[in-house]
């Protein structure tokens, strides 16, 4: 009987190995690689920016019925209108909304989608596919500042509690400016829309897929638990698009309550 011994696979060392040709350049793409991270690079800094300036300027967030998200739930005596019980009197220098946009900054920072933009597009890491980042070595989420992001299921938490505010707040649009109740106006379908988008982003998250399935040995034994990982599951295919639809829809909503408060222009009114 003949034995067959196969052939020795050669061991890859990249291009510069032995019997390999040797490539000088970075990457051979052609097309525009750039392009998408590029882009993520202006969207997310003129959201930076955006928020920033509406954080400190602590003014114009509140026409009745409306706040804004920024500033929801505005804690402090200082805060403008009623839509949330006020905590503790805080310094008139500090802007309402710096108490509250570390939740929804910190659940976005380490978002496991957001971590992959960022890291693409503002640290290169890689910026693209086939195409070698600078950085000599890599070190993971294992040091200052990223292991930070191992924080992300507790943001998770957090930001379900503010979910629940801003639903609140959009339950609150169906009053007028004289605080009575059955009517509705535009905001009112812009409050609707943004608490929406927020429950699908958070729903969707690799962190509420986990929590709901993991650690199971058997789905026949928790029926429950199953149905909602499955429903999870669907949500997470769309976490990216929910992720950036929501981002616009927080600077949208503020936006249109300051827009109000400045008196920009009237709250249309359906009834």
């Amino acid at each position: 009987m003949t034995t067959i011994t196969p052939a020795p696979v050669p061991h890859a060392e990249g291009t510069g190995a032995p019997g390999r040709a040797t490539i000088a350049a970075r990457h051979l793409r052609t097309d525009r690689w750039w392009l998408q991270p590029l882009i993520t690079v202006a969207v997310l800094v003129s959201f930076i920016i955006y928020s920033t300036i509406r954080a400190f300027e602590n003014a114009h967030y509140f026409a009745e019925p409306y706040i804004s998200p920024f500033y929801s739930p505005c804690i402090v005596d200082a805060c403008e209108g009623n839509s949330f019980p006020k905590l503790f009197d805080g310094p008139s220098f500090i802007s309402p909304a710096l108490y509250i946009l570390v939740i929804p900054l910190g659940f976005r920072l380490t978002c496991y989608y957001y971590r992959k933009a960022y890291y693409r597009s503002f640290w290169m890491s890689p910026p693209a596919c086939a195409v070698a980042e600078p950085h000599k070595k890599y070190t993971g989420e294992t040091r200052v500042p990223l292991i930070g992001n191992n924080v992300h299921r507790y943001f998770f938490y957090a930001g379900l509690v503010f979910n629940a505010i801003l639903t609140y707040d959009a339950v609150l649009a169906f009053r007028n400016a004289e605080g009575e109740w059955g009517h509705m106006g535009l905001g009112t379908l812009v409050f609707l829309l943004n608490a929406t988008l927020l429950w699908l982003y958070s729903l969707s998250c690799h962190s509420c897929r986990h929590i709901m399935g993991g650690r199971l040995n058997s789905f026949s034994r928790h029926p429950l638990r199953y149905k909602g990982w499955t429903l999870v599951s669907k949500l997470n295919g769309s976490h990216m698009k929910y992720a950036w639809v929501s981002l616009f829809g927080v600077a949208l909503t503020d936006l249109y309550v300051r827009l109000l408060a400045t008196n920009a222009f009237s709250d249309p009114r359906f009834f």
